[in-house]
């Protein structure tokens, strides 16, 4: 091919139509997807099936403040999200909070979360917190991993088997528990170790204790806070990608909910010009002789038709499945039969979790008694039903600013792993009921009715496990399955594991796909 032939290819390809883009779902990984594609040469429609984007990242209104409904906070880890802040012009509100950490709570007593651990393993099992935590028996059995044999990588997979048997069922039940159960909603004994804390294994055997692979692994880490926030409420993160997504032309529809990924067979280049000659006979008798057809570029059709619940059809170059696990994988099912026995393996149940928000009006808990939270061990005596409670006004300078001298707010979790949350059956009178006795236990301080200024409840639906053991060839089984069918992309937390530092990436990642399929489309010919 010539120099000026090449340039005409390129010119053309830089000039053709824009690749249609359809993004299904409107958490922040489909924000994230569409706010990468929304530029020159993409058109970009995002479709949410509920009356608004975000997904788990909320805002809550409640006696005057602006809160977070669902999560409150980052991830540090990679810079991927202070990043993306950063390109939204929110670098300069994120905050850090208030380093003087959670409790744990075993039956009706509180204590410091010892400090130096990972996933609650401490580092230093004879160390005054975790004596203060699981008691000298405890600690001393704790202790005893020093002079175990050195397990072989790989010998236990399950976190919650590892913990014990190195270390017992105090560090595992009162520390590792209470932890891991908020972070990932799931049962230690269902995670898996080289998801959950990577490197671990290897450290475990080179070293010869999991105390001191813990005290290696914390020992590289990188300084400063593992989490952030965003002065004013994580909320803005969505709210920011949903105004830049549309300052760049791309689209959003709520109230959305699509039924089908249609598949469109592509035509042959006879049949494609045929219908450009049929269409140029047809303008030329309507007498419309300034929109004759080349004949030269005949119209390519759509690669699908996104089929909306009501019965209307977008077609779409490239389609983003970014959607929540259950709907995403009955999608994918319509895109190609091949898709339909993802459906069909054994996927661990998404966890049922409701949280409810307080506004409380005490002087007392100006202190912050018991840190920036409690979070509460599953056991046998336990006097609250909450499975945790933060202390928002207390960890986030921000939080209390806005809710002014003498008012605080606490948010308390409900619904633990394997079963739905406590609080589902009962009425809003009955819940208010129970968790102002919850925080008053959790507090260590006696709150009245009366006390109560404002009060919310937020059901949540969490994502599938990603940690848990055998996820990881599961999800595998579907990112190969999607792979393999050019113009469908799938991506979400119940892909990546919770949390936007692990969805961040990913949604990118996937982004550039999408945009790599219309250079791939424009330059096959040259």
């Amino acid at each position: 091919m010539s120099e000026d032939a090449l340039a005409d290819e390129i010119r053309h390809a830089v000039e053709a139509p824009p690749t249609r883009i359809v993004v299904v779902g409107g958490g922040v990984a489909g924000l994230v997807v569409a706010r990468e594609c929304a530029r020159p040469g993409f058109a970009v429609t995002l479709l949410e099936a509920s009356g608004r984007v975000g997904g788990s990242v909320a805002p809550l209104e409640l006696d005057g403040l602006t809160l977070d409904a669902g999560a409150e906070s980052f991830a540090t880890r990679g810079g991927h999200v202070a990043a993306l802040l950063e390109s939204l012009g929110l670098a300069d509100d994120v905050v850090q909070p208030n380093a003087a950490g959670a409790w744990v709570r075993h039956g009706s007593r509180s204590v410091p979360l010892p400090k130096a651990g990972l996933l609650g393993i401490p580092s230093s099992p004879l160390a005054r917190d975790v004596v203060a935590a699981i008691g000298r028996r405890g600690a001393f059995r704790a202790y005893l991993d020093r002079l175990k044999p050195v397990l072989k990588i790989g010998q236990e997979k399950r976190l919650g088997a590892l913990v014990r048997q190195r270390m017992g069922d105090k560090v595992l039940d009162l520390l590792v528990a209470p932890v891991v159960t908020g972070v990932y909603s799931a049962s230690p004994d269902d995670l898996d170790v080289d998801v959950v804390a990577p490197g671990l294994n290897a450290a475990l055997t080179r070293l010869g204790s999991l105390s001191g692979a813990v005290g290696e692994l914390r020992a590289t880490a990188k300084a400063g806070s593992a989490v952030g926030g965003i002065r004013g409420g994580m909320w803005r993160l969505p709210a920011a990608l949903a105004d830049d997504i549309r300052e760049r032309g791309g689209t959003i529809r709520v109230d959305a909910p699509v039924a089908a990924i249609d598949p469109v067979a592509a035509p042959t280049e006879e049949e494609l010009a045929a219908e450009t000659v049929e269409a140029v006979l047809e303008t030329i008798v309507a007498g419309e002789l300034d929109a004759i057809p080349s004949l030269d570029e005949p119209e390519r059709p759509a690669r699908w038709t996104v089929r909306l619940a009501d019965g209307e059809e977008i077609p779409a170059d490239v389609v983003v499945v970014a959607a929540p696990a259950d709907p995403a994988l009955d999608l994918l099912a319509t895109a190609d039969p091949a898709l339909a026995e993802l459906a069909e393996l054994e996927w661990p149940a998404a966890s049922s979790v409701e949280l409810v928000t307080l506004v409380l009006a005490d002087d007392r808990l100006a202190a912050a008694p018991q840190g920036t939270g409690v979070l509460v061990a599953d056991t046998d005596d336990a006097d609250v039903t909450a499975k945790a409670m933060t202390h928002s006004s207390a960890k986030w300078a921000w939080v209390a600013e806005a809710a002014g001298p003498g008012h605080h707010v606490v948010r308390l979790s409900y619904g633990r792993a394997g079963r739905p949350a406590e609080s589902r059956d009962l009425d809003d009178a009955r819940l208010r009921e129970l968790a102002i006795a919850d925080a008053s236990r959790l507090l260590n301080i006696p709150l009245r009715a009366s006390d109560l200024v404002a009060f919310a409840r937020t059901p949540w639906t969490n994502a599938l496990p990603y940690a848990t053991v055998g996820q990881r060839d599961r999800i595998q089984r579907v990112r190969e399955g999607a792979d393999a069918i050019e113009g469908l992309e799938v991506t979400g937390s119940w892909l990546t594991g919770t949390g936007l530092a692990s969805v961040v990436p990913d949604a990118r990642r996937v982004a550039e796909n999408a945009r790599g399929l219309r250079w791939k489309a424009l330059t096959d010919n040259l």
